[in-house]
């Protein structure tokens, strides 16, 4: 069975600092496209950032760059989404999702309708 289950989440004051893990079981991440999409209530999903499966793209939404940084660790079938000086704003449920399709993340965007998604973890930027 194909899962993703995300975790690292919690309560962290502004400024401060979070890892997100996306653990994959099933299937090998290095082959898929990675996506991280976030909802804060009552707002739309939000894509966040993505690396393609060749990683030779990747993506961060304009309110998270030179805050946020992806990552792979294919030896433990992971990726992690390293947050940095984190705002109120950012306090959400973050989701991670893969899709098979290297053209699911461009320089552009990311594509919202990957095949596979996590249940998500909650993060929440508050003093």
């Amino acid at each position: 069975q194909l899962q993703l289950v995300e975790s690292g989440g919690g309560l962290v004051q502004p400024g401060g600092s979070l890892r997100l893990s996306c653990a994959a079981s099933g299937f090998t991440l290095d082959y898929y496209t990675i996506g991280w999409f976030r909802q804060a209530p009552g707002k739309e999903r939000e894509g966040v950032s993505c690396i393609s499966s060749s990683a030779g793209s990747t993506y961060y939404t304009h309110s998270v760059k030179g805050r946020f940084t992806m990552s792979r660790d294919n030896a433990k079938n992971t990726v992690y989404l390293q947050m940095d000086s984190l705002k109120p704003e950012d306090t959400a449920v973050y989701y991670c999702a893969a899709d098979p399709s290297d053209y699911a993340c461009s320089g552009g965007g990311i594509y919202h309708g990957m095949d596979y998604w996590g249940k998500g973890t909650l993060v929440t930027v508050s003093l």
